[in-house]
Order: C-alpha cells, then sequence, then structure tokens
C-alpha cells in the first residue's frame, strides 16, 4: 500500500465519524435502513450527496449544500438528502461512489440516478435541481393527461391533443410568439415545483386544445427563464397575464381573472375573443322590386319542385 493511501486509511478509520449535517439543517440525513423508503419509493425528486465526514472538499461543499436545501425543501417536490458513506459503505458501494463528494440526482427514473457535474455552489444546485424537476413535472403532466383523457370530465374530455397544443415560451421566443403576433395569447408563468402549477397544468393543456385556432395558450417556466419574468415582475405561481389580439405592446397586458378549470380558461378566453370579431356584413336592400322579383322566384322553384 502506498504512503499515501495509507495515511488517508488511518486518517479515516483513526479520527470519528462525525456527520456534517444535523437536525436543525434541511439537509434529509439518508442511511441504509431509511434510502429506499425516503428516496427510491418516493415521487420527490432527490439529490443526494456522498460525503466522508473527513474530507475536506465535503466539508468545504456542506455550508452551499445547507443553503441549497434551505431554497429547495420548501414547498417543492425536490429534496435535498446526504449519506455518510463512511458509515453506510455499502450504500456507497451500490451506486459505484469511488471518491467524495459524489452528489447523484434521482429522478423520474429512480433506480438510475445521474451523476451532478455542476459546480459546487447553492445557486449551481438549485438551477440544475429546477431542471430535473421540471422534466419530471411535465412527464407527470403527461401522464395525467393520458388518464385524464378517457373520463367523462369536461376539462379532460376535450384534451386529445394534450400538453402539445400549450405553446413553450422563453426569453429568446417570447417578443416574436406572443407581441409581434396578432393572436390573442394566455401566458402561464410557473415554477416546476409549484403544487398549483401541477394542479392547473391538465385544465391549461384542455384548454389550450379547445380554443385551437381561436387563442393561443402559452407558458414560461420563471425559475428558467428569469428575464421575461422578471420585465413582468413575476412573484407567484402560476401567474397569468393575457395580451389581446392585433398589434401589442410589451405593456399592452392585462392579468387574468377568470377561473382555474378547462371551462373558466375556455369561456373567458372566448369572450374576448368573440369581442374582437367584425360585425357581420349586412347586406342592403336598394330596390324593393328587386328584392320582390328575387323572393317570387324563389317560390316559384320552390313550388314547382314539389
Amino acid at each position: 500500500m502506498r504512503t499515501g493511501q495509507l495515511a488517508l486509511f488511518l486518517t479515516a478509520a483513526i479520527l470519528p465519524s462525525f456527520a456534517l449535517y444535523d437536525s436543525s439543517d434541511d439537509v434529509y440525513e439518508l442511511t441504509a435502513s431509511n434510502f429506499d423508503s425516503m428516496v427510491i419509493n418516493s415521487h420527490y425528486v432527490w439529490v443526494v450527496e456522498f460525503y466522508a465526514p473527513w474530507c475536506g472538499h465535503c466539508q468545504a461543499l456542506a455550508p452551499e449544500y445547507k443553503k441549497a436545501a434551505r431554497a429547495m425543501n420548501v414547498n417543492g417536490i425536490v429534496r435535498i438528502g446526504a449519506v455518510n458513506a463512511d458509515e453506510h459503505q455499502q450504500l456507497g458501494g451500490r451506486y459505484g461512489v469511488k471518491g467524495f463528494p459524489s452528489i447523484k440526482i434521482f429522478g423520474a427514473n429512480k433506480n438510475k440516478p445521474t451523476d451532478y457535474q455542476g459546480q459546487r455552489t447553492a445557486d449551481a444546485i438549485v438551477e440544475e435541481s429546477f431542471r430535473v424537476a421540471r422534466d419530471v413535472a411535465r412527464e407527470r403532466m403527461g401522464a395525467k393527461k393520458t388518464s385524464g383523457g378517457g373520463s367523462g370530465g369536461s376539462s379532460g374530455g376535450g384534451s386529445g391533443g394534450g400538453e402539445k397544443d400549450v405553446i413553450e415560451l422563453t426569453d429568446d421566443n417570447f417578443d416574436q410568439l406572443v407581441l409581434q403576433s396578432e393572436d390573442l395569447w394566455l401566458v402561464e408563468f410557473y415554477a416546476p415545483w409549484c403544487g398549483h402549477c401541477k394542479n392547473l397544468a391538465p385544465h391549461w393543456a384542455a384548454a389550450a386544445t379547445e380554443l385551437k385556432g381561436k387563442v393561443k395558450l402559452g407558458v414560461v417556466d420563471a425559475t428558467v427563464h428569469k428575464a421575461v419574468a422578471s420585465r413582468y415582475q413575476i412573484q407567484g405561481f402560476p401567474t397569468i397575464k393575457t395580451w389581446p389580439a392585433g398589434s401589442k405592446t410589451a405593456e399592452g397586458f392585462e392579468d387574468y381573472s377568470g377561473g382555474r378549470t378547462t371551462s373558466d380558461i375556455v369561456q373567458w378566453a372566448l369572450e374576448r375573443w368573440s369581442a374582437k370579431l367584425p360585425p357581420p356584413e349586412i347586406l342592403q336592400v336598394v330596390r324593393l322590386c328587386v328584392c320582390v322579383r328575387a323572393c317570387v322566384c324563389a317560390c316559384a322553384v320552390c313550388v314547382s319542385s314539389h
């Protein structure tokens, strides 16, 4: 055994195994006995750090990891956990942990976690967590739409088009698709971890399908596309804003004031869509004799056919 390896082994063996996180932190302590029940069998997205208490890099990461946990563990679908791989070596071996710290993300497929390759800062960890949570949320929205489409409810009955009729808006395409169009737009600003947003999702998708060809419905992930979210001062989720049909300005919007069911959204949108329709063409009768002659001819055709 090389000298460096021997020193590392002796350090790990001699030093007391103290945890880097305690009950006052927002980091969940994961062990061999609770890992499957808390992580594998849960509906949460999990970010899990495998660490060794004596590891200098792990100690340097701890404050940033705690900060990320405080941000992510509140009312979200993401949880931040840590495994003391010194104590739970079998659990570390199960996931091929060979160095510390190792961070793995357990997303939609809990049996195939992905390695976190980003920077070891709270911002970077939170941003990657949001990205994974968004993907998981979208997958779950698709599952809900599939099951809802077969039911007899009004919110699911017209959602054959599903999520594909909802237009994804970004910092890059928002102005072109919304502000430079002639269409009436309803835009939802959401966060992937928001429970109210997840409840709204199947109704939003069904309404988009029912309104197709008349009104466009879009979504902006405000946790990713922060420029457009900041422009419209989005502070809560979901926030829905509308832009009228015809020429638009960035400031020419109104806050959506309707309900959050499919029928509410459709009714609210159609009222504003129909208000912008041109009045029906009215033909003026110029000469009464022409009208009478036309009516007589029409009657004669009708009688002869019988």
